[in-house]
């Protein structure tokens, strides 16, 4: 009996092994090499000089690899990590063979190389020189990419192409401004001036790519950026883990829009019963700083944040450090407002994680300004600062660091990041934070109705039941947004048709804490709770619901 138990549990080991150098060996043979941007941000720079291969051969290559992958954990015993690496898999491929944005979204390209050069200048992970050096070999791979993107796009949809010419000025400036400031002490003649050729060289290509994109690629962008309902499911599904049918989901989407706009009314009754919901939010909406002092406004939140998490045992802060505010980087600014820009899980050296807050434009009108100011009036501000940083993302981005799983640490789902961070939006105000402060409420709420509309309008216009023009409209209407804010988020929605998560995984969280609260009884704490959720990594909530519940119970 002793010999075949030692011959079981050593047996285990080697499948334990096996499977192991099998993720190993994914990460290392296909998810870096193939991804040398994402590398960067992770924290491997092995791969710092390269950049991705953007060719109509190279996302063969890249299918012929992923399909091997596939087959290959295919074999492999169901585990969480093994369906969450299988379906990243199967997404890519969906992406690379159907849904084909490569031939479609002119923008992942101009875009797509001035992050591969913010990644290595935004970070001191090697002396200035050192970066400068990798920045310049993977600048002189970047007109080919320009090059790439005239074979491979085919009649993109209007939108797309007119939302890469609103960004591209801003790529432009960034190589020509941004770049060079960043490595202006670095006083090796040689390697500047090997660098100043290289960086001349993607301005020049990248002004060339505006002026075809306006002259020859915007007058033939006809196609339809709708996915259609069974592209969106099998995204949904791959990516999120959710296989609920779209009719139903759009019901659980209506009925939490009418929930929170009937809690948006009953809040704005406590603060003025004489006028409108939508009277109050017209006075709160003037409520905002000057732009030159939003950011100083986003930090002054901070530290009050962070401050009641501790004394209300909410959750486990692993770092004491703050993150940096800083203003959206310009290729970034045309479809967001506020994000968070953490290093990466194998970062050793350049641990900074950034706040960035899009700012209005200094050359827009003042209307404009205006009309974009008021989308960060204060209750949006606070409610932006939990969701973005205290106990948002940025925790659990400190959480991540203590996640044993490779698998973990670099795959997961927005549902669970963005689910996240929009639960504890509405969880922080539930736990008293701002004394019950109707106008923060109302600033949570009007945020909870801007994902509404997301998860609606994504649904909906991909699934050909709604236009642009009425996304726009229901954004205004249904989610309380200015116009400026309204018209931003609808363009996003064509290019990010399952921004749904944001709602889709903050009902889920709710959901589970409900059903983990049973479970505990009167040993349940939130903080334990939370604690508990981040030590899962990102994954979807399925998984997570499976680790904390023991159960494959619905998650909605």
């Amino acid at each position: 009996m002793r010999t075949l138990l030692v011959a079981s549990l050593l047996l285990i080991g080697v499948c334990t092994v096996n499977a192991q150098s099998l993720y190993d060996r994914f990460f290392d043979e296909y998810y870096f090499p193939f991804n040398p941007t994402t590398a960067t941000v992770t924290g491997i720079h092995k791969y710092d000089s390269q950049l991705e291969d953007y060719s109509t051969a190279g996302n063969a290559k890249r299918r012929d690899a992923l399909k091997k992958w596939e087959a290959e954990f295919d074999k492999q015993p169901a585990s969480p990590d093994r369906d969450l690496v299988l379906n990243s898999i199967r997404a890519e491929l969906l992406e690379l063979d159907s849904i084909r944005m490569w031939e479609r979204n002119p923008d992942l390209y101009s875009s797509g190389i001035t992050s591969s050069a913010y990644t290595i200048m935004s970070r001191t992970f090697a002396p200035a020189a050192a970066r400068l050096k990798v920045l310049t070999a993977r600048e002189k791979l970047m007109p080919k990419v320009l090059a790439d993107a005239r074979a491979n796009l085919k009649n993109p949809p209007k939108v797309y192409t007119e939302v890469a010419i609103d960004q591209i000025g801003g790529n432009i400036s960034f190589f020509e401004n941004d770049v060079p400031l960043a490595f202006k002490d670095v006083h090796d003649a040689a390697l500047q001036s090997d660098f100043k050729t290289a960086n001349a060289a993607v301005i020049t290509a990248l002004q060339s790519y505006e002026k075809w994109m306006k002259s020859d690629l915007l007058p033939r962008s006809n196609g339809d950026f709708r996915l259609g309902a069974e592209k969106f499911a099998k995204k949904l599904a791959l990516e999120e883990m959710v296989d609920i049918p779209l009719d139903h989901l759009l019901e659980i989407g209506y009925a939490n829009l009418h929930e929170n706009q009937k809690r948006f009314a009953e809040t704005a009754a406590r603060i003025d019963k004489s006028k409108k919901p939508a009277e109050i939010l017209a006075e709160l909406e003037k409520d905002h700083p000057a732009p030159d002092k939003l950011l100083e406004a986003f930090r002054g939140t901070l530290q009050g944040l962070k401050d009641f998490i501790a004394a209300k045992k909410i959750i486990t802060i692993p770092s004491p450090v703050l993150p940096i505010l800083q203003e959206t980087p310009p290729f970034e600014r045309a479809l967001t407002f506020a994000s968070m820009d953490t290093p990466g899980p194998y970062e050793t050296v350049a641990k900074e994680a950034y706040f960035n807050v899009t700012l209005p434009e200094k050359n827009w009108p003042a209307a404009r300004i205006e009309d974009f100011m008021q989308g960060f009036h204060r209750g949006v501000i606070l409610s932006t600062s939990i969701h973005e940083a205290y106990p948002g993302h940025y925790v659990q981005f400190l959480w991540m660091q203590h996640v044993d799983s490779r698998v973990r640490k670099l795959l997961g789902a927005n549902s669970n990041a963005e689910g996240w961070a929009h639960y504890c939006e509405q969880m922080m105000l539930d736990e008293g934070y701002a004394n019950n402060d109707p106008r923060m409420r109302l600033g949570q709420l009007q945020d909870a109705l801007l994902r509404n509309a997301r998860y609606i309008v994504g649904i909906e216009m991909h699934t050909g039941k709604r236009t642009v023009e009425q996304g726009i409209e229901f954004f205004e209407k249904e989610g309380y947004q200015t116009h400026q804010v309204a018209e931003t988020e609808t363009k996003r929605g064509t290019s990010d048709p399952t921004y749904l998560y944001y709602t889709l995984g903050k009902l889920q969280i709710l959901k589970l804490r409900e059903d983990y609260k049973k479970m505990k009884g009167d040993k349940f704490t939130l903080e334990e709770f939370h604690d508990n959720f981040m030590k899962q990594g990102f994954p979807p909530i399925k998984i997570v619901r499976k680790a904390m519940l023991g159960n494959d119970s619905p998650t909605l």
